[in-house]
């Protein structure tokens, strides 16, 4: 029940109804979240990754700990507390952002999809308060001739932010009309 107010001696309570997509949004958000942690505490405290070091699950993925000091692809490494205090900050000020976006959005892909990024910036936000650091360990590589690729170790908060970040531009170029970023 929203606001109530006075009218003609009577009581007048407005509705607030929730935008009917936000449900799923924040439902993917807390999913995101969840196994993001969950995967992290496991390798970290059951696993015990920092102790096993490399581990080759199939020729092509590798489990591995690395600590990012910085945001996405290692990019503005920085191990200092004010670093990592307007890495953190700014992390908050995008996700309020997106919030507002997701609570606005039209459709339920985009709404979802804005879920899973706000659900994996906030993982990383986590690693980053507790640890002073994010904690990645997903490493695909490929073996061609003599020459290792190895593409950025990422985690699963990586990759819900990812999926999103896709899910927005589908829904964005071919989906219906989504609502603005405030």
């Amino acid at each position: 029940m929203g606001p109530c107010f006075r009218r003609d001696d009577a009581v007048v309570c407005s509705e607030r109804r929730m935008n009917p997509h936000l449900r799923p949004g924040i439902i993917a958000a807390l999913v995101a979240l969840v196994l993001d942690q969950a995967s992290k505490l496991w390798l970290l405290f059951v696993f015990d990754i920092a102790d096993r070091g490399k581990v080759t699950v199939t020729p092509f993925f590798d489990l591995v700990l690395t600590w990012n000091t910085g945001i996405s692809y290692g990019w503005f490494q920085n191990e200092s507390a004010a670093g990592q205090a307007i890495l953190l900050a700014v992390k908050a000020v995008a996700v309020i952002v997106l919030a507002i976006w997701m609570a606005r959005s039209r459709t339920w892909l985009a709404t979802v999809a804005l879920g899973l990024i706000i659900g994996g910036a906030i993982g990383n936000g986590i690693d980053r308060f507790a640890h002073g650091a994010v904690v990645d360990f997903a490493l695909f590589h490929a073996q061609i001739g003599e020459n290792t690729y190895n593409w950025y170790v990422f985690n699963l908060a990586d990759v819900a932010i990812v999926a999103g970040v896709a899910a927005l531009l589908y829904d964005s170029f071919l989906g219906v009309p989504a609502a603005k970023a405030p």
